[in-house]
């Protein structure tokens, strides 16, 4: 194809391909058109809902022919902005939705097959119907689909566990740009025979391919769970409230999570939980244990000599399904755009498990010398990761803003913070389009140089959701 007509003559194309409810027209579906932020949006020529990996080859085999780029599109969960149609070139915005078939699951394999736009709570109860368990876990579990949880890498609650999304992939398919298959839906736990491909895109956040299908490892069901609420004594102790937990059990500890009293005290108003415990502290632990046997006595152990040593000052175990459903809902709505409806510098972050303490403190001066002693930095997420979510805000008052002027310094000198302590600025959501410009302090020029010529090998002509991920940084100059 080749004039101004293009748009409209692909647009016509992909409908006779696709046939009734194989396509949306992007009026009809705004909200799948902006990130749930608002800070991003593009209008596609269309929205395509290939059903089959038939039809993704022939929405990208005609994308390709008429030059227009193709985003592809899971649960629309990112918080990277990277799940939306570009806004600077036509694009087709490629859903997933349809891919929507859990196509095998082997129990005796510990393995589940699932095309891309499986919501992970559908393989989840996949799974639980023949008495296996799948190992990836977050909030978003209703509508975060296995496409997305590829695309991105996605980390949650049980990577203290299970590892991440890439730990729990044995196989995979997808379409590339020229319209072939990639097949490599295997369930080996061991293969030797050169590069492990697959791993190209994981976390490539669809800027190689279109994954259409995933063999994911499942582990045996774990039917016996404690989890607990406990106040932390002092923030500089936790490694050693990790390492006491680690001894008792390691690999029954499945959730090790860092809970704020601003984010506890939040959440009691706004979504009505029940406060767990009595005693205030200005750091909560909430964590789990998880087995094939009762796990009371290993519970009871850990905070018996947590509270002996002077780690915990006070816990509670849920001892009820509604008990521990409070806990968890608690945690899933802790993050304070939506729970407080309050926005400032936001950071997915990730250091060496023993910086964390540094991680927080150190973002507190900042928070205190750039925004002023009202600030507040809110900070929750996964201690055993190493991964906090950390929001420098301007109060813990309803609707407030942080000005972009502050936010702007906030990032750059938190960016700075986090790398002085071998970190990461993006520990599990991605870099979409939030991260392209602040990423350069972080990737070296022979990374960003072997991501480069990756995407130039796979995708020559930038079709696959162009403008988002790291191969797009462009170095940052060197400091004198």
């Amino acid at each position: 194809m080749s004039g101004p007509d293009v748009p409209a003559q692909l647009a016509d194309e992909l409908r006779d391909l696709l046939g009734p409810g194989g396509w949306l027209d992007p009026a009809d579906a705004p909200g799948l058109t902006v990130d749930w932020r608002g800070a991003y949006s593009g209008t596609p020529i269309l929205i395509a809902r290939p059903g089959t990996v038939a039809e993704v080859q022939a929405v990208v085999r005609a994308s390709a022919r008429a030059g227009v780029a193709v985003v592809t599109q899971g649960g629309h969960t990112s918080l990277s902005g990277g799940s939306v149609p570009t806004s600077d070139r036509p694009s087709v915005l490629l859903s997933t939705s349809r891919l929507d078939s859990v196509l095998s699951v082997d129990p005796a394999r510990f393995t589940i097959t699932a095309e891309a736009g499986c919501t992970i709570e559908q393989v989840q109860q996949a799974a639980a119907g023949v008495d296996r368990q799948l190992g990836m876990d977050w909030g978003a579990r209703g509508t975060a689909t296995v496409g997305g949880a590829v695309s991105t890498n996605a980390g949650g609650l049980n990577v203290l566990r299970y590892g991440s999304t890439r730990e729990n992939i044995l196989g995979l398919s997808a379409v590339l740009a020229d319209g072939r298959v990639f097949d490599g839906l295997r369930a080996l736990r061991k293969d030797n025979t050169g590069y492990d491909l697959k791993h190209l895109f994981i976390g490539g956040e669809g800027s190689l391919g279109v994954v259409t299908a995933v063999v994911l490892k499942l582990y045996p069901r774990q039917d016996h769970h404690r989890s607990m609420f406990a106040a932390i004594s002092d923030l500089g102790q936790v490694n050693d409230l990790y390492g006491l937990a680690c001894a008792i059990d390691h690999g029954g500890l499945t959730a090790f999570e860092l809970v704020p009293e601003m984010g506890l005290a939040a959440a009691v108003v706004e979504i009505g939980v029940a406060r767990p415990i009595t005693t205030v502290s200005d750091w909560y632990l909430l964590a789990r244990f998880s087995g094939s046997v009762p796990m009371d006595d290993k519970v009871t152990r850990f905070l018996g000599e947590a509270v002996e040593a002077g780690l915990l000052l006070d816990a509670v175990v849920a001892d009820t399904a509604a008990q521990e459903e409070n806990l968890w809902r608690m945690r899933d709505e802790l993050p304070p755009e939506t729970l407080i409806d309050c926005k400032g510098a936001k950071f997915d972050a990730a250091v060496p498990i023993d910086r964390i303490v540094d991680l927080q403190f150190g973002a507190e001066a900042i928070a205190g010398e750039i925004c002023g002693p009202d600030a507040v930095v809110f900070s929750f997420g996964h201690l055993g990761d190493g991964n906090l979510h950390v929001y420098v805000l301007p109060s813990l008052e309803r609707g407030g803003r942080l000005a972009p002027e502050l936010v702007a310094a906030t990032t750059a000198a938190v960016d700075d913070l986090i790398w002085s302590l071998g970190g990461t600025i993006s520990a599990e959501h991605g870099v979409g389009q939030d991260l392209l410009v602040r990423l350069a302090g972080q990737k070296s020029e022979v990374e960003l140089d072997l991501m480069r010529r990756l995407k130039k090998a796979l995708d020559p002509d930038d079709m696959f959701n162009p403008g988002r991920g790291a191969h797009c940084v462009v170095a940052a100059p060197a400091r004198p």
